[in-house]
Formats: structure tokens, C-alpha cells, sequence
């Protein structure tokens, strides 16, 4: 092996490794295909895990995390499948459950009481038990034979590196020294199922200490309905119907972007709902939940950009936007899961005329907001591909697109927005934030107010008196 040479002393072995790292003993077929298969399974449990937590979460940085994270967690459980897919024939066996130890580890997570507790059990336990995993598979593997599976373990350890960055900074500000002690048994149980399992690879000896599970003694149990934190402080508000003033060809462009980026950051009720669909909707193919997770996650970016459009603004939204969470509050709690994703199949194939979100990015290439162009550019791309995702996972149910718009309408329509009754119960006021949020961008734009755009004051109520209809979202 010393006297071996390439030619020209070019890197061997089209530079995956040296030949004395090629000629070593490596991980068998069966043993690899053994420790992949637990990979995907820690993957899946914690993409159930973040969609499943992401209405309920009320920090708005938290819920577009686990957006992101779950998405994460999608793609690199479907490669693995497809990697394990090319090693063995059928049946692959991965919907079995590894070892009992593990299951109990990652329900525990899921059922966990507290925030705190979940970001420690996902970023302090799971997430580097995983990539403890991954770097041994690299390190044990031979790394020419396996170099496929190689290749999936570095690209799944760069976005873990990113998922524990966010995770250490989030714990260091949001657990305190007293809670971590209150949180140390269970913190232990975590450890203990992963030492009884023989590691998350399952190659450790495994250790014979009885498991006792806490949080998930008690099945978990969705949690359907959205929270927000403080910067959400009248989450029932619909004192103001953006889409009129959009649609309104007596505003200019200027203005109409505010509304559109208020619209942006109102899609946060998206991946509130939608994540209730992929938490109550089981037995579907693989596929349905990673492109339903990608739908999510886009519309997470969406309420971001709306985020963004108004930081560079100058704007501080909290103070000057209400944004509810009305939406998804009634269709998490009205609706069965299929009826939801029909009322979001109706609402995309909405979008899609030019009266949608063609018309959006024309006024933000009219508004002299680049920023704004860019974000309607790239959310009418998205949702094209949401219109696809709609066909292929909802349309095929119902013989013709026609059938299947119907459908959505007609549960649509089922929905009872409590529009009065929670004006009457002291909910909201549904108070007319616009000429406060207006007179602010006038300010940053150094202009004087428009009186006419000022007085504008169309509100839900005023444009959809019947109580059955709800408002646009998406």
C-alpha cells in the first residue's frame, strides 16, 4: 500500500479518502442499514415532535423554529429512507420501533409539561445523541464502500450544528439555573433510555436500568388551539381587512405595502393550522407529511418577511400591528383535518389567478420598495408550489378540481368566526390600528399623511356581515 501511487500524485479515489483509509475494515451492509434505520426513526420522532408543538408554542421565535427544524427533520429522514431503500429489498421495516427504550425517550419529549423542558430534552439530549450517532457512523463506516450513506450523515450533521446553535442560545435565555435543577430527574430519564437502548446507534452495551416514564405516563394529547406571547396582546382584533385596501385602486402602491407585509406576518396563523393537520392525520405515505412539512415551513418565511419588511421600515410592528390568530383558531377547533386542508386547497387555488399573488408583486415592484418586490416574488413562487402539494396530496381524493374547490368552499363556509361575540365577551374592541400604523410610516418616509388613505377604516364587520365566512389568510 506504501509504494502505491496515482497518477501524477492526483488525490485517490476521486478524493472521498486516502487508500489506507478505502482498504480498512467498515460497517457491514446489515449493520449500516441497522444504524440508518435508527437515524430515520430519531428523525421522524422529531419531526413529530416539532409540528406537534409549534400551535401551542406561544414565542413567536420558537413556533418559526420548529417550522424550520421539523422541516429539517423531514428531508433527512426521506433520504434516509431512500438510502435504505437501495441497500435492502422489501419489506424495509421502517415504521417499526427500534428498541423500546428510544420510544419512550422521544415520547417524553413530546409530552413534555413546559417549554424549558422541551428545548433541553430536543437541544441539550436528543439532538446530540443524534449527532454523536452520525459522526460515529462516519468514523466506523468504510468510506468508499458506504460513501453514500456518508455523504447523508455530513449534510444531516451541518444542519444539526445549526439546530444546536439556536437551541444553546434559546435554553441560555430561557431556562434559569433553578429550573434546570427541577428539570435534572427527568433530564436523567433522557440519559437512561439512551444508555438501556445501547445508545441511539445501538451499539453501547446496553445498560438493564428500569425505565419509568414521567410526562408520557399520561398519552400526549394535541393541543389544537394557537397561543401567542405579549407582542400579541389583542389576538381576536379584525378591526382592519387588508385585502380590501389591497384590492382598493384608489390607494397607492406605498401604502398597500404595508398592508402586504402585515399580511406576510399574519401567515404565522399558517403554520399554526397546518401543523394541526399533520399532527392529527396519520397512516399517510412519508411523502404527505414532508411536502405538507415544506408547505409549513414556507409559510413560516412568509410571516418572517413580513417580520423583516417591517423592521426595515423602522417599524416597530408590536406596537403599531394587531395580528390575530383567528384563523387558525377556528378551523384547529371547527374542523377535521381533511376539511382544513380543503379550506387551504380553496384558498391557494385563490392565489393563483392574477388577481392574487401576481397582483401582489406588481404592487411591490410599483411601491419603490425593493425589499417588498423580492418578498412577493418569491411568496408567489411558494405558493405555486403549494397549489402543487394541494393537488398531490388533496385533489386526488375527489374526481375533478372543480369537486374538490367545492368541497373546501363548502367548509369554509361552515366555519362561525365569533366576529361580535368576542367583541361582546370583552375580548377585543377590534380596534383600527391602521391610521396609528400609517402615520408612523409617513413619519420614517418623511411625508405628510394621506387624509383620505388616514381615514381608511373598512373593517371585518363591514365586509363580511355574515358570521359564517372567515377572513383571508394564506
Amino acid at each position: 500500500m506504501k509504494a502505491y501511487r496515482s497518477y501524477r500524485d492526483l488525490p485517490p479515489l476521486a478524493g472521498l479518502c486516502t487508500m489506507e483509509e478505502a482498504a480498512r475494515p467498515g460497517l457491514s451492509v446489515e449493520e449500516c442499514v441497522r444504524r440508518l434505520k435508527r437515524y430515520h426513526y430519531v428523525f421522524k420522532r422529531l419531526h413529530q415532535i416539532l409540528t406537534a408543538r409549534i400551535t401551542a408554542e406561544p414565542i413567536y421565535e420558537l413556533k418559526m423554529t420548529f417550522s424550520l427544524h421539523a422541516h429539517y427533520c423531514a428531508e433527512h429522514a426521506t433520504a434516509l429512507r431512500q438510502r435504505v431503500g437501495e441497500m435492502r429489498e422489501p419489506p424495509l421495516g421502517l415504521e417499526q420501533v427500534p428498541h423500546e427504550a428510544l420510544e419512550i425517550c422521544f415520547d417524553e419529549i413530546l409530552a413534555a409539561s413546559k417549554t424549558e423542558e422541551l428545548l433541553m430534552g430536543l437541544y441539550e439530549k436528543a439532538l446530540p445523541a443524534l449527532q454523536a450517532a452520525l459522526q460515529r457512523h462516519v468514523a466506523d463506516t468504510n468510506p468508499l464502500a458506504d460513501a453514500p450513506s456518508i455523504r447523508l450523515c455530513r449534510f444531516a450533521l451541518l444542519e444539526i450544528g445549526d439546530m444546536l446553535q439556536f437551541g444553546r442560545v434559546a435554553i441560555e435565555k430561557l431556562v434559569s439555573a433553578e429550573k434546570r435543577a427541577v428539570f435534572k430527574p427527568w433530564m436523567q430519564l433522557l440519559d437512561d433510555c439512551f444508555a438501556v437502548g445501547g445508545g441511539l446507534h445501538g451499539v453501547d452495551a446496553p445498560s438493564d436500568k428500569p425505565l419509568e416514564r414521567q410526562f408520557s405516563a399520561k398519552p400526549y394529547k394535541y393541543d389544537p388551539v394557537p397561543k401567542r406571547d405579549e407582542r400579541f396582546p389583542d389576538p381576536y382584533n379584525m378591526g382592519v381587512n387588508a385585502e380590501v385596501f389591497l384590492y382598493d385602486p384608489k390607494f397607492p402602491p406605498p401604502p398597500k405595502t404595508l398592508m402586504m407585509f402585515y399580511k406576510r406576518l399574519r401567515e404565522v396563523d399558517v403554520p399554526e393550522m397546518m401543523a394541526s393537520i399533520i399532527a392529527e392525520t396519520p397512516d399517510k405515505p412519508w411523502g404527505y407529511y414532508r411536502d405538507m412539512t415544506r408547505q409549513l415551513w414556507d409559510e413560516a418565511r412568509h410571516a418572517m418577511m413580513g417580520e423583516v419588511g417591517f423592521a426595515q421600515l423602522g417599524i416597530d410592528w408590536p406596537k403599531h400591528v394587531m395580528v390575530n390568530f383567528t384563523w387558525s383558531l377556528a378551523l384547529n377547533t371547527q374542523l377535521k383535518p381533511i376539511e382544513r386542508h380543503a379550506v387551504l386547497y380553496f384558498i391557494e387555488q385563490g392565489l393563483m389567478p392574477k388577481n392574487g399573488k401576481r397582483f401582489e408583486w406588481e404592487v411591490g415592484q410599483q411601491s419603490g420598495n425593493p425589499l417588498s418586490a423580492l418578498f412577493q416574488d418569491y411568496d408567489w413562487a411558494d405558493e405555486v408550489l403549494h397549489a402543487r402539494i394541494g393537488r398531490d396530496w388533496y385533489l386526488k381524493d375527489f374526481s375533478n378540481s372543480s369537486e374538490a374547490v367545492k368541497y373546501g368552499d363548502q367548509c369554509w363556509s361552515r366555519v362561525l368566526i365569533g366576529w361580535r361575540s368576542w367583541r361582546d365577551e370583552g375580548l377585543t374592541e377590534h380596534r383600527n390600528w391602521w391610521p396609528e400604523l400609517y402615520r408612523e410610516a409617513c413619519r420614517r418616509w418623511k411625508i405628510q399623511p394621506d387624509p383620505e388613505i388616514l381615514a381608511y377604516s373598512t373593517t371585518y364587520e363591514a365586509v363580511r356581515a355574515d358570521l359564517k365566512e372567515v377572513t383571508g389568510s394564506g
